[in-house]
């Protein structure tokens, strides 16, 4: 039996590795957004 397609026609197994790679990219986006948001709050403090 063929592998079954969603609608974006990707396989299970691309959509889990697409996902795991998703998770990794977006977790380090996240952590530098952060740690510049932090640099920026501790050489320009508004308060």
């Amino acid at each position: 039996m063929a592998d079954l397609k969603s609608l974006s026609g990707i396989t299970e197994q691309q959509a889990q590795e697409f996902h795991a790679q998703f998770k990794v990219t977006y977790t380090a986006f996240v952590g530098l957004a952060a740690l510049v948001h932090l640099f920026i709050l501790a050489t320009n403090p508004w308060f």
